[in-house]
């Protein structure tokens, strides 16, 4: 048995080849164009998991390029009469289908006021596409599940594109993530081959679930989480390795379950050391890490470049969730309550 959802999460690698080699001169254009006129704000437009990819986005721009950006809470705009200032403003923003309008009313809002506007966005043509200056189309394709899965990934793509390409027009600049960028679909079809099936027994019967990232991977834990909930049924929550020691860890009794997203990095050895701290008190860890990795169950392929691992791990995480979601008894394609197009306001 299959489903779209599947299907979709499959095509992932073919999707992000198709996005790399499209629009080049426009992608260009746009770094160029942030390197010659510094932005003095940087927001993020999005909701769902199009949220999670602005994250991803917004920490390599904080991290690599040494810019602030905040996301932006909608309601600013679309509730509340705020005076947001516009001029010296970019505004990324991130859709699947470019039609929800409390993200096509402040990209309108930005633009009106002087402001710089960009639509990561799969419909070119969506009201999204329209209401915003520069357009970068994701080329994922039709995507007909209401779980985002090629989408998202093509949204993180997309992100850690224009962040490589921004950084080097810098002078002297580090030129390793774009360089690493055109071998990402060759990484992606290996991670869709990694073998999670350690996690299904775990979660089949689970009610509650922490998963754990930091760094540029927290973006992924919090997509997962999502996809845990809409799909599986499974209350979920994302966090920070350092934010579960805070409050949370409270919650972690013995047999409690936590997921926890270990790639190569800076982070890595704190998120090996809270594996390894969880598991002395007695909660029942999966962790995700490179092959090799002591005490890994589920094995992540690495990319060219470190920053761009976390779009392997979700990679490798999908099809796990898919039929985790099947044999919870639920309908992947079809989860409660959702719709593929979300239109709030």
């Amino acid at each position: 048995m299959t489903s779209l959802m599947r299907a979709e999460a499959l095509e992932a690698p073919q999707a992000v080849a198709r996005q790399l080699a499209a629009d080049d001169a426009t992608w260009r254009a746009l770094a160029a164009d942030l390197q010659a006129h510094e932005p003095q704000a940087l927001v993020t437009v999005a909701r769902g998991s199009s949220d999670h990819a602005a994250h991803y986005m917004a920490y390599l721009v904080m991290s690599r390029l040494g810019r602030l950006v905040t996301s932006l809470p909608m309601s600013l705009v679309t509730l509340y009469p705020a005076r947001l200032r516009c001029a010296g403003l970019v505004s990324l923003a991130f859709s699947q289908s470019g039609q929800s309008p409390d993200l096509v009313a402040p990209s309108r809002f930005f633009a009106e006021g002087g402001a710089r506007t960009v639509a990561f966005v799969n419909d070119a043509a969506s009201p999204l596409a329209r209401a915003c200056q520069w357009v970068l189309p994701l080329h994922a394709g039709t995507e007909a599940s209401v779980a985002a899965t090629k989408s998202f990934i093509a949204q993180l793509v997309a992100g850690a594109r224009l962040a490589a390409l921004w950084e080097t027009q810098a002078a002297g600049a580090d030129g390793s993530l774009l360089a690493a960028l055109p071998a990402l679909p060759a990484a992606l079809e290996a991670a869709s081959r990694c073998d999670w099936q350690a996690a299904l027994p775990v979660l089949t019967a689970a009610d509650r679930l922490f998963v754990i990232g930091r760094g540029p991977g927290l973006a992924v834990a919090m997509e997962a989480a999502l996809k845990l909930k809409e799909t599986c049924g499974l209350q979920a929550e994302a966090f920070s390795g350092a934010e579960l020691r805070h409050g949370p860890m409270a919650l972690v009794d013995p047999g409690y379950p936590l997921l926890i997203f270990a790639p190569r990095g800076p982070a890595q050895a704190g998120l090996l050391e809270l594996a390894h701290d969880m598991r002395q008190r007695g909660a029942r860890v999966l962790l995700a890490a490179p092959a090799g990795t002591p005490g890994a169950e589920l094995p992540l392929a690495p990319t060219g470049h470190e920053d761009l691992d976390p779009i392997a791990v979700i990679q490798s995480f999908y099809p796990m969730v898919e039929q985790l979601a099947r044999e919870r008894g639920h309908d992947p394609d079809a989860p409660r309550h959702l719709a593929k197009v979300t239109r709030t306001r």
